[in-house]
Parts: structure tokens; sequence; C-alpha cells
């Protein structure tokens, strides 16, 4: 845990933009605000709730556009973590597909408030025109919940797939964080360290793979604090072996 957080700390980001950007985005209570709590908590050094969680709801309780950096010792990390409205099957329901893109492509300001009918229009305040790169996204973080995996109907995936297929056509690297990676598995509630070890996680893995088209070694499971009233070794090194990783990525992206 600490050569990974030490690393961290003193990655330099490349020198065409003043952070790495990362966007979060998956279904209703897949635990997107969960995980930027959790990396918060990891790069604080405490338990930390900033942006509201939903935990499990079935309704989104991010309303709005948030974009979140943390400090350690009062130096700022260089990455910069965006928080959306969580995605529905319905069509006129969650997050709007193309606000998603908009994201994506950096049109969208910091503070919009998310319409589920429509997306943002040009004319709008938190539109930005002619974005540069440090206002695009460097990195698409798929978040789903590893019990909610079977339950993506055709309706959700169809949407899933055009973010997938624009981030693509930008060039921009994705992944996927299965959270909840604690539930349904004795052995990995037991002891964490035996995530890599599960076979019904690496079935939750192969599944993942085999709907959204993302290979094996872009999926991380992880787990969040949800229930937690201490810091947990284990809860925080699976967090950090996949943020060591898309860091990586994300900086090769700007290169």
């Amino acid at each position: 845990q600490d050569e990974m957080f030490a690393n961290l700390k003193k990655f330099q980001v490349c020198n065409t933009v003043e952070q790495l950007n990362f966007l979060f985005y998956g279904l209703v209570g897949a635990g997107k605000s969960s995980t930027i709590n959790t990396i918060r908590s990891i790069f604080e050094g405490r338990l930390y709730v900033n942006c509201l969680a939903a935990a499990g709801s079935t309704t989104s309780h991010t309303l709005s556009f948030g974009r979140y950096r943390f400090k350690n010792e009062k130096k700022s990390f260089p990455f910069a973590f965006y928080d959306v409205m969580g995605a529905e099957a319905e069509e006129k329901a969650g997050v709007n597909t193309q606000d998603i893109i908009s994201a994506l492509k950096g049109n969208m300001k910091e503070g919009y408030k998310f319409i589920s009918n429509g997306p943002v229009s040009e004319s709008d305040q938190c539109y930005k025109r002619n974005p540069s790169l440090d206002d695009q996204m460097h990195c698409l973080v798929n978040v789903i919940a590893a019990d909610k995996i079977s339950m993506m109907d055709n309706k959700f995936l169809n949407k899933w797939k055009t973010i997938r297929e624009t981030a693509s056509s930008m060039g921009i690297p994705q992944v996927l964080f299965i959270t909840h990676v604690d539930r349904g598995c004795p052995l990995i509630k037991d002891n964490l360290q035996n995530v890599y070890k599960s076979r019904k996680i690496k079935e939750k893995m192969i599944q993942c793979s085999n709907l959204t088209g993302i290979p094996m070694n872009l999926i991380f499971p992880v787990v969040n604090y949800h229930e937690q009233i201490n810091m947990n070794t284990d809860i925080n090194c699976l967090m950090l072996d996949a943020l060591k990783i898309i860091v990586h990525w994300a900086n090769d992206y700007v290169k």
C-alpha cells in the first residue's frame, strides 16, 4: 500500500495538461460516488464523504456535474474525478447519453444540472465551446455493481455502447470498476486478498467483458467504504492497484 501510494504522490502529469480527468459512468446505485469517496479517503488518510452516495438506491443522488480534487499534506494530486447522474434503462430517465458525450469532449462545465429528458444545449451557460485538451476527459471509468451485472438490460447496454463508441473514436482509455465484490462471496468477505482467487469474481469479470467488449485486463474488482468506520488496508490496496494503472493510461492519452 505505502509503495503504491508513494508512487501516486510523486506522479508527474505530462506537460500538455495541468491534471488528468477521469469521468465515472454507470447505472444508478452502481457505486460511482462511493468510489470517488473511497479514493478521497485513501488520498487524505481518513474516511471521508464528499459527494452524496446513493448506496444502492434506485434513483440518482447525483444531480449535477461534479468535479473532485484531493490533497495530501497540503499538496493536490494532479487528478480530477468527475461524477455524473446515474444512468437508467428507460430513454427519458437517468443521465442523458448525449450529456456524457458532451462531458467526454469537454463541452460541459462543472455545476451543470442534469435534465433526463434533454441534453445540455449550446446556449446553456454551462456549455463550453471550443474545449481544450485540459477540458476533455482523459479516461472513462465505467462502474457496475457485482450483484447487478445480470440485471443490465439491452436498453441500458445500448446507451452504454454509444458512450463507449464515442470514447473509442476519441482514443480515450476505458476501464471498468466492478464494485461490491465483497457481497455474495464468503471467500472475499472474509479476506479481500482473495479477490483474484475467487472463481465467482472471475466469472463476473468474464461476463462484463463479454457484455461490454472491455478486455479483462481493463476490468478491476474494487470495494468501496460504505459501512466501515476505520480505514482498511485491503480496501485501499484494491483501489490503489487500479489507480496506479489507469493514471498511466490517462497520461499516455494526453502525451
